[in-house]
């Protein structure tokens, strides 16, 4: 982004501010249902024209075939060119399951997973709706349940109508589709939202003030941020990223301190008028700060550095450095309790520094006597203001002393802890050389062993070869004895 010095905006004088974007209800459809993200096509965009009549006649008549095909059943192309009280009709005799399978088709066409040809579909479709005249309040009135979620799904872009959680009445979707209630499932107001007669709600179907941006007429559910800025006047909102875009954020004359004096202003796209940025962003942190983690304080000061880049002012070049250096410093581990302290510190000294500006400027204004007075009032209220960040600076060095000696308790605890496993391991490793020692040992008294067995075995197998002959001689000898003797005896 450029630096915003080149813009020229006149402050009006100051309003109270507007309370941050409130979240939304738990329990509702989240906004990945919508087309596009958590965004919503605009209805009757005429961006869409140009594309949906080049190919309008080649698809529908690929359609028409389709249709032919299956004359018992009912497509997509049917239920968007169709006579309603007909389509009603014929979807009271096709099933459950035949109903949800139209609803998943069209949620494959809004999800655009196939590119361009489901682009294209849709644009068709939408087309197909948005030419009729007959679709009236009337007309709907007597329309199927299915038949009339999938024209409003067609017609606003959005999934989040097709899911099986949606419980809006049938009155309430004939108003959205008429685009006389928000889309945004979260807000379903009544359109013009709080009667606003501006030239966005009185020129922009659809648009709801009380959710929708101003630049881009998209809603999201994203709420107690900075990434939504809201008109001081007319409490239109728009997306921060949308305002830095459009060059509605840049440097204007702050009517507060007197002539000469710039700062960072907010110029609203629906009235013109513009608002001081700096106190948005304190209220908002001050409010909110407390509830974010890291992840988002993260971007809410990545946020405020893309508002206040750039700023001639020294408080805005100041809070845009502060963020910077946190960002920085948080990504090298400081907390996030740490770094929301120290933002709000610097608050702190912009209102001291405020005080200041303004007892000077209540010396040179007024008379001496009522000087006097007004100069006590705002010298207490500065010293009130001086001893409460004294009393927090205080607090934050104790809470860090305490901080830093349960570190260092830890530290030692650690560092015993250490010792002890480095002990134990030592211990380990001897007792396993040791046992490595033994294993070798007895390694060695079993190779000696078998050494030993091998010998006894061949000596034995040796004795044997010796003793098998003199057994067989021996035999002989006693046998021929043994009948010398018979022969004897019987001489």
């Amino acid at each position: 982004m450029g630096p915003p010095s080149r813009m020229n905006f006149h402050r009006q004088p100051p309003l109270p501010m507007l309370p941050p974007r409130q979240r939304p209800r738990p329990g509702r459809l989240q906004p990945s249902l919508s087309i596009g993200g958590s965004t919503s096509v605009r209805a009757g965009s005429r961006e869409t024209w140009a594309i949906a009549d080049a190919i309008l006649a080649k698809k529908l008549d690929k359609g028409k075939e389709k249709v032919g095909d299956c004359s018992d059943n009912m497509s997509l192309l049917d239920i968007a060119r169709g006579e309603v009280d007909i389509i009603s009709q014929r979807l009271k005799h096709l099933s459950e399951e035949f109903l949800e399978g139209l609803k998943n088709e069209l949620r494959v066409i809004l999800e655009g997973a196939d590119g361009s040809q489901h682009g294209d579909e849709f644009l068709i479709l939408q087309k197909l709706i948005q030419k009729r005249g007959d679709l009236t309040a009337n007309t709907l009135t007597g329309a199927h349940r299915v038949q009339l979620e999938i024209l409003v799904a067609i017609n606003t872009g959005m999934q989040a109508f097709l899911h099986p959680s949606m419980s809006l009445s049938q009155t309430s979707l004939i108003e959205v589709f008429l685009f006389k209630r928000c889309r945004n499932i979260e807000c379903q107001s009544q359109l013009p939202a709080d009667d606003c007669t501006c030239k966005v709600c009185a020129n922009t179907d659809g648009f709801c003030n009380l959710c929708m941006c101003v630049s881009c007429n998209k809603f999201d559910f994203e709420g107690n941020t900075c990434r939504w800025i809201g008109c001081d006047l007319c409490s239109h909102w728009t997306h921060t990223d949308c305002a830095i875009r459009d060059g509605q954020i840049g440097m204007g004359a702050d009517v507060k301190t007197g002539a000469g004096t710039t700062e960072i202003l907010f110029r609203c796209g629906a009235c013109n008028r513009t608002s001081e940025l700096l106190g948005w962003v304190k209220d908002i942190f001050q409010i909110c700060a407390p509830s974010w983690d890291r992840q988002a304080l993260m971007k809410e000061l990545e946020f405020v550095t893309k508002i206040f880049r750039g700023s001639l002012d020294s408080r805005g070049r100041r809070l845009s450095w502060i963020c910077e250096d946190l960002i920085e410093k948080m990504k090298c581990g400081m907390s996030e309790s740490v770094a929301c302290r120290i933002i709000m510190f610097f608050f702190q000294e912009l209102e001291i520094e405020s005080s200041r500006r303004k007892f000077e400027e209540i010396g040179r204004m007024i008379a001496p006597q009522e000087a006097c007075s007004r100069i006590s009032e705002v010298l207490q209220e500065a010293i009130a203001k001086m001893e409460k960040v004294e009393e927090e600076r205080a607090r934050m060095l104790k809470k860090a002393r305490l901080d830093l000696e349960v570190c260092d308790r830890e530290l030692e605890n650690k560092a015993r802890e250490m010792m002890e496993l480095k002990m134990e391991r030592k211990k380990k490793k001897e007792e396993t050389e040791e046992l490595e020692s033994i294993a070798r040992l007895k390694q060695a008294e079993a190779d000696t062993w078998e050494l030993k067995a091998i010998e006894a075995r061949r000596e034995a197998e040796r004795l044997q070869s010796i003793a098998l002959p003199n057994s067989h001689k021996a035999k002989k000898e006693h046998c021929s004895g043994y009948l010398q003797l018979r022969l004897n005896n019987e001489t």
